[in-house]
């Protein structure tokens, strides 16, 4: 079997536009595989919800984001993209996250540019590094890589808020010259900004694609004619899960019917994986044989 690492590589040679929902939990991930999308990614933002129960503003700790992604791994065989934040310290911390999210299974790391504590990428606040520095977390991440990590690298700039578009596609491009597989340029603010992007960057780019967010929600055929690779969805499960379940809370407050907001117990039971259980287990339940 291809490692996760290697089947991302071969999704990406495809050239299609690899559309992306991405996940939360085990759980999450599980359905989207069900959904038959070629692979997911763990948000940082809605992990950190789902975990903590807190916003994405760098209160997660590397051993708990690890943790988490090595749940995901476990429950799926799609390849997974992991959110390294900015590398939980400095250039050391980065390969060692990078390190850790290959030993976890994961087919790939992002590495941003940010300050730390971070901030979700389409809330105020955000702040980045100094080129000298955001180039440093990109080298160490791919140093990790030349050391036997078997993983690819998302390097992610969020420079377009505070410095421009201009400084955003410079620093992408030194990231690519640096190792970097895929590039991320957070938070363009307009198509034509997205063309620029896809334009003047080499290989594969990613877009994030935030409902209600700063970038355009464009059609997947849309984002696949500028050039991007991979469409994320980081918040789409997140927000549809919410609604659904703030919905079936006060249907169940008021003891009104709620059952077309719910899953048939079976199809729950499923997915989840109990009749898979049931059958690998068979063979081991002794009572049934002579």
């Amino acid at each position: 079997m291809p490692s996760p690492a290697a089947t991302l590589r071969t999704l990406l040679a495809n050239q299609d536009l690899l559309v992306m929902p991405c996940c939360f939990d085990a759980l999450s991930a599980k359905l989207i595989e069900q959904a038959d999308f070629p692979l997911t990614f763990m948000s940082g933002f809605a992990t950190s919800a789902s975990r903590i129960g807190q916003p994405d503003l760098g209160l997660m700790s590397y051993s708990e984001v690890l943790d988490q992604a090595r749940n995901i791994t476990d429950a799926i065989s799609i390849p997974l993209i992991a959110d390294g934040d900015t590398g939980y310290g400095n250039a050391m911390n980065v390969r060692r996250t990078v390190s850790g999210f290959a030993k976890a299974g994961t087919a790939a790391a992002m590495i941003e540019d940010q300050v730390a504590p971070k901030r979700c990428g389409h809330t105020p606040g955000k702040a980045v590094v100094s080129r000298e520095e955001a180039f440093d977390r990109i080298r160490a991440a791919n140093d990790a890589k030349q050391a036997g990590a078997d993983i690819l690298i998302l390097a992610r700039t969020d420079a377009r808020h505070e410095h421009g578009l201009s400084e955003a596609i410079d620093r992408a491009a030194k990231f690519k010259e640096l190792g970097a597989d895929i590039l991320f340029v957070e938070a363009p603010k307009s198509v034509e900004e997205m063309e620029t992007i896809c334009k003047e960057l080499p290989g594969p780019k990613m877009a994030n694609i935030v409902e209600g967010g700063e970038t355009p929600d464009l059609s997947h055929k849309e984002l696949e004619d500028l050039g991007y690779a991979i469409a994320a969805y980081p918040l789409t499960l997140m927000a549809s899960a919410m609604k659904a379940m703030m919905a079936t809370l006060q249907a169940l407050k008021s003891d009104t019917d709620r059952s077309d907001q719910l899953m048939d117990f079976k199809e729950l039971r499923e997915r989840i994986g109990f009749f898979d259980y049931y059958e690998a287990s068979a063979k081991y339940d002794t009572s049934r044989r002579d």
